[in-house]
């Protein structure tokens, strides 16, 4: 059990919930709020299906351990990412 991702991931977690269902949106960083009409919109999509399978992910990955763990962490993080951002 490496207890490293396991706090990562409940971290993303708990960013999760508070962009998701608390829209504080305040917490995103890099987008310009002017561009930006649906504030609530924005929160939904990004912590619910951005960081919440992430967070997740992390977590479950925090409590088995297999050969080359990190590499297919990150890869699966990247695609992840890749997918949501081409998707939207």
């Amino acid at each position: 059990m490496d207890y490293g991702l396991l706090v990562i991931g409940i971290a993303l977690l708990l960013v999760s919930y508070l962009v998701a269902v608390k829209k504080q949106t305040r917490l995103l960083a890099g987008f310009n709020e002017k561009m930006i009409k649906n504030k609530s919109l924005l929160g939904t999509v990004t912590g619910g299906t951005f960081f919440l399978p992430l967070g997740l992910l992390v977590v479950f990955n925090s409590f088995i351990d297999y050969p080359y763990e990190l590499t297919v962490l990150i890869i699966a993080m990247l695609l992840f990412n890749n997918c949501i951002c081409f998707y939207q």
